[in-house]
């Protein structure tokens, strides 16, 4: 291999084109087959890039550049050489020169791009088409990125240049050249895509603060093209019409893009954004009826292609757009009717197989914009794609919008009908959904696919989101019909989301039979659902009548419901899974109309009391194996629950479960707990059966809640079962709040909040990480992009010296998660002549494979000799004309001299950063606590300032000065899941949730003291506070990560406001205290109580909770569990545990109320 290596160098130092053209292809194929060809790179970069070659050789060499990595000092090499080439006579040379500025790293772009922007200028007018079409193509990819956006942010200068080169491009789109109006097209194009979508910046892996400036430019730029295509849409539909039937498809996105913009009025708002008052880029107002031929003019341009062309992915393209602009105001529903026909037909094209999900999506996302009729013909057809798609994201996505259309046409339907209009057969959803294979699939027992629990669950979660306001429309968007339809829909009554719901409960019935191998999610959803409907028509008392004043359509919704309930429990008898039985006992016992069952029936099985009871015997004494022990005692307790609540509501009912529970309780099958319960239990029924006037209507009133979720305890949370419902509850969700409620992208954020709103972000805080002597200053700062798991560094280095420094080098070093995008154990950036007190910036962007603890190291090369080596300045005796020994000498570096080593303090990335916020109700989040396997538990102590008097108990319900020492808990991405602190007068508890990056789970709770609660002082006075943390993961990992520097992971939270205490101090100071408390109590004994009004208060603090308070005592945070230290006060006095720790509480409330008193008498005066 060195052998062929050497060879290769030797044919490219030769000045024989033809040599070195076939060295580069031999060079190229060594890369392709993943041998490192740095050397030959090195050689290349010398011999052709940086000196005269031909096209061909330079175009090899540019390809052999992109496929390797390069040192700095050779990428210096390649920009002087590419500077060169610029001027070269052959326009094929400067065409490839060109070519390699997408590829040059973004550092080192901005100062090329200002160096040459004359020459850049220039080739746009040149006569050759290669030359034109490399420079439109090029800049098409470079002047659409953020590096560049941001780079004319702080030059006006080139601002102007490009502002021109976007003209010019504009221009091209109408080159005589096919060619060259083609990427004209693509280039303008790429610009429209990346201001909302800002791929190209992604993948030139560049992550920068969007600040509103270079938004402003970018809007600029974007309304100049828009204006430029609908001025010129006519020439622009004629011109594409003649290119190459292949290059077509790159026309339409553009001419749509722009015509929609002009017609949907988006274009106003880009130019508001862009802050052109000058009005250099408006045209005049274009009248509704001029914008509504331009669509139609676009439209019947693109239609042809439709039916004629062969091209599957210019049908798909050419079909997708025509959507786009069916959108629009005025449009028509026959456009989007032929697109999505036209769309489908490429579902059995072989070539197209592979893009079935992007199929599927395509239609699904546009089903709004069809009329009723299109929409009710597609819907089976559709359901059954889905059924087929393979990629999880696409399905569920594809599956909420179904649902939401299905709730959409049933909701317009039934308005329509309302409003005296004829209906329209199959838009309610039972029809909706009667295809035969999904009617099997929902009433067969087993099923082999998961498909039919995904549907119940998005229809049921889809309902859920109906019955919630629906979100403020402040645009027209693609959403805005499908927000009409619903408000119109929902328009009259805050209940008219519950008639589709009931539909919905009806459907989805026989799934309460299904046997899904453990898996309840989607079940539990349905009754989540059913309880809810239960509880909103008030099923426990029987149908309403007129004279109640019910309208027609309450009381025809309570018999179906009512009919429901009767069907549901006949179905009792026929549910697989133990669990869905307790679940569904429950969910109709607690709310079904006993007293509306026919008393003469009483003695027939059939009767729905006694099957429900019936039930409640099986559930109970059930030995078989399947229902496992843990979920045994899970089923138990749901159906002594439920027999408690039946029992006191009806008393045929108590009757006949005061002989079920008598018989459980005196079964072995019972343990202790059970017994005591039943016990419990009996008694109230029997009360309740004895008073017959005194029902508890408090105890046994329906709420509506569901009490119940597929979470699993710990013990179970590796089954198969419960991980497929975490993952299967994960994807639902996501598919269903991304569809009904979507995040609002950082454009639409700037558009709502008005245009003089404030920046996007705050800017980061930026670290010194260079000493106060240092000759160079460095500060950093980060920026984080969790969708692409992306980490940038920002650097400022500013040269402190007098002296003007040449050339210094920053070296970046990672450790921790972090790698580089191109696989390089280092990043490198050369910085050239740092002027006295200049801040020069400069950045490195990583990507973060998992969550684990990450730093940059940084290391700062100054060269004060750079410069000042004589070997350059060396001419040998050689003849001038030695073609060898010139590009030798042209290679020469000067002399660097011995570097100057600064080691920087390594730039943490706080553990914080790679978690997101996670919304999750608090219901939720306590059902899944418990079932989190990794835990790790540890005490903080921070300081708490108190405010004299004002810190006493009865303030206690203000803002919790807690946050004074977890201040930055809220900026960070932990989310608060409690809608309040839950604080007792003792103490509070906070939870958090959060996710990784990655997907894993993690939940925090903070327990600690009132600070309010203690008795402070007449001045100021500042206490040092305990807390205890509790963090729990779905992963071990995470914990690890976690525990293995718990000071670090408090600063990451607190901005160092806790500090970590560790368990043997915490144990030490707890016992120091209640010694302390002990002697205290014992004094307080022997002297009399009245003469010591100043009793300090007497803390036996919860050892077992890590709440205890150091050095200060505290009044009201008493716990009754207290027996384990009942050792304490015996050795001291000879009060016992009961008797001490009730005078402490006594002289507590007596402090309490002294303080109170003083408080109340300063107020008064």
């Amino acid at each position: 291999m060195d052998i062929l290596f050497a060879q290769i160098q030797a044919d490219l130092r030769s000045n024989d084109a033809l040599r070195q053209s076939g060295a580069l292809l031999q060079a190229l194929q060594q890369s392709a087959a993943g041998r490192d060809i740095s050397v030959i790179a090195k050689t290349a970069v010398e011999e052709i890039v940086a000196a005269p070659a031909s096209a061909v050789c330079k175009k090899l060499s540019f390809d052999l550049i992109r496929s390797t990595r390069l040192t700095a000092d050779l990428w210096d090499s390649v920009c002087s050489g590419i500077r060169t080439d610029l001027h070269f006579p052959d326009p094929d040379v400067t065409a490839a020169a060109v070519s390699i500025l997408a590829a040059i790293p973004s550092y080192a772009l901005p100062k090329l791009i200002s160096d040459a922007n004359a020459e850049i200028s220039g080739c746009f007018d040149s006569p050759s088409e290669n030359l034109r079409h490399s420079i439109t193509e090029t800049l098409g990819c470079i002047l659409a990125r953020d590096d560049l956006v941001t780079l004319c942010e702080n030059n006006v200068n080139l601002l102007d240049k490009v502002s021109n080169w976007w003209v010019r491009i504009g221009q091209n789109m109408l080159d005589k050249s096919d060619n060259v109006s083609k990427v004209a097209f693509e280039s303008v194009g790429r610009l429209f895509q990346e201001f909302d979508s800002k791929r190209m910046s992604r993948l030139a892996g560049d992550k920068l603060v969007d600040s509103e400036n270079s938004l402003a430019i970018r809007s600029n730029w974007v309304s100049a093209m828009v204006n430029l295509v609908w001025k010129k849409r006519n020439a622009l539909m004629s011109r594409s019409l003649i290119l190459p039937v292949e290059s077509f498809r790159a026309t339409v996105f553009p001419i749509v893009y722009a015509v929609k913009a002009v017609a949907s009025g988006k274009v106003e708002v880009i130019r508001k954004l862009s802050k052109d008052s000058s009005g250099t880029n408006g045209t005049q107002v274009e009248t509704n009826a001029e914008k509504l031929v331009g669509v139609s003019d676009v439209v019947s341009h693109l239609v042809p292609f439709l039916a004629s062309s062969l091209d599957p992915a210019l049908i798909f393209e050419v079909g997708i757009n025509m959507l786009h602009l069916a959108d629009v105001p005025g449009g028509k529903t026959e456009w989007a009717s032929q697109s999505i026909i036209a769309i489908l037909t490429l579902w059995d094209r072989q070539e197209f197989s592979s893009a079935r999900e992007s199929i599927v999506r395509a239609v699904v996302t546009n089903l709004h914009l069809l009329d009723l009729h299109m929409q009710v013909s597609l819907f089976k057809r559709l359901l059954l794609m889905v059924r087929n798609l393979r990629a999880e994201s696409d399905r569920m996505h594809a599956l909420a919008c179904i649902c939401r259309t299905a709730l959409c046409v049933d909701l317009f339907a039934k308005e329509s009908v309302r409003r005296g209009q004829k209906p329209l057969a199959g838009t309610d959803i039972a029809s909706l959904f009667e295809d035969a294979r999904i009617r099997d699939d929902l009433n067969s027992t087993t099923s082999k696919s998961l498909f039919r629990e995904e549907l119940v669950a998005s229809l049921v979660e889809s309902c859920f989101q109906l019955s919630l306001p629906l979100p403020e429309q402040n645009n027209s968007g693609m959403e805005s019909r499908v927000i009409g339809a619903l408000a119109y829909g929902t328009g009259y009554g805050a209940l008219n989301w519950t008639e589709p719901s009931l539909e919905v409960v009806e459907v989805c019935r026989p799934c309460v039979k299904w046997d899904c191998d453990g898996r309840t999610y989607a079940i539990d959803c349905y009754l989540k659902l059913l309880v809810r409907l239960c509880h909103i028509y008030d099923t426990r008392g029987g149908v309403k009548r007129v004279k109640d004043g019910a309208s027609q359509d309450q009381i025809l919704n309570e018999t179906r419901l009512q009919n429901l309930q009767r069907e549901l429990v006949k179905d009792l008898r026929e549910v697989n899974t133990p669990r869905i039985l307790a679940r569904l006992i429950w969910a109709v016992a607690e709310h079904i109309d006993l007293e509306g069952l026919d008393p003469l029936l009483a003695d027939d099985p059939e009767d729905a009391l006694n099957i429900i009871i019936a039930n409640i015997h099986k559930v109970l004494f059930n030995i078989d194996s399947s229902a496992n022990t843990s979920n045994r005692l899970q089923d138990v307790q749901a159906v002594l629950l439920a027999a408690q609540r039946l029992g006191t509501r009806n008393s045929r009912a108590g009757q006949l479960l005061l002989k079920e529970l008598e018989e459980f309780r005196n079964n072995s099958l019972a343990d202790s707990v059970n017994k005591h319960q039943c016990r419990l239990i009996l008694q109230r029924i029997k009360y309740v059966l004895s008073h017959p006037e005194n029902k508890w209507a408090c105890v046994s009133e329906a709420r509506g809640d569901y009490p119940f979720s597929h979470h699993k305890l710990t013990v179970q949370f590796y089954e198969t079962s419960a991980a497929q419902d975490r993952k299967l509850e994960g994807l639902v969700h996501k598919a269903i709040l991304e569809l009904w409620r979507p995040d609002p992208s950082e454009l639409t954020l700037l558009l709502t909040k008005g245009i003089d709103s404030t920046p996007l972000k705050a800017s980061p805080t930026a670290y010194t990480l260079t000493g106060s002597s240092d000759p160079c200053y460095v500060e950093a700062y980060h920026l984080a992009d969790s969708s692409d798991g992306k980490i940038t560094l920002h650097l400022k280095v500013l040269n402190l010296t007098e002296l003007e420094l040449n050339r210094v080098d920053i070296r970046v070093g990672l450790s921790g998660a972090l790698y580089f995008m191109n696989g390089s154990p280092q990043a490198v950036r050369q910085l050239r002549n740092l002027v006295s007190q200049d801040p020069v910036l400069c950045s490195v962007t990583v990507g973060v494979s998992h969550f684990e603890r990450c730093a940059f190291w940084v290391q700062v090369l100054y060269y004060p000799f750079y410069g000042s080596g004589a070997i350059g300045d060396y001419d040998g005796d050689y003849a001038e004309e030695d073609q060898q020994i010139m590009r030798q000498k042209r290679s020469l570096r000067p002399e660097l001299g011995e570097p100057v080593i600064l080691r920087c303090q390594p730039y943490k990335l706080p553990l914080t950063e790679l978690l997101l916020p996670h919304k999750i109700s608090p219901v939720e989040f306590f059902r899944l606590w418990p079932s989190l396997p990794a835990i790790v538990e540890y005490t903080g102590t921070y300081t708490y300032e108190g405010s004299g008097f004002k810190a006493t108990a009865a303030q206690q319900y203000g803002t919790s000065p807690f946050f004074s020492g977890l201040k930055s808990l809220s900026s960070k991405p932990f989310h608060t899941v409690c809608s309040h602190i839950i604080r007792a007068v003792a103490g509070f508890q906070l939870c958090y949730a959060a996710k990784t990056w990655y997907g894993g789970f993690l939940g925090m709770m903070v327990f600690g003291a009132s600070e309010v609660s203690r008795n402070v002082d007449l001045g100021d006075e500042t206490t040092t506070m305990m807390c205890k943390f509790v963090v729990r993961a779905s992963d071990a990992s995470i914990t690890k990560e976690i525990g293995s520097d718990l000071q670090g992971w408090l600063d990451d939270l607190t901005d160092g406001g806790v500090e970590y205490m560790p368990e043997d101090e915490v144990k030490v100071a707890a016992a120091e205290r209640l010694r302390i408390s002990m002697e205290r109590i014992a004094l307080l004994k022997a002297a009399q109580p009245k003469k010591k009004p100043k009793t300090d208060e007497e803390e036996e603090s919860e050892e077992e909770e890590g709440e205890d308070e150091d050095t200060k005592k505290k009044e009201d945070k008493k716990e009754n569990g207290e027996d384990g230290k009942t050792k304490g006060p015996s050795t001291l006095s000879k009060l016992t545990a009961e008797e001490a720790e009730h005078l402490a509480l006594q002289a507590a409330v007596l402090q309490e109320w002294h303080i109170l008193c003083k408080d109340r008498s300063i107020n008064v005066n």
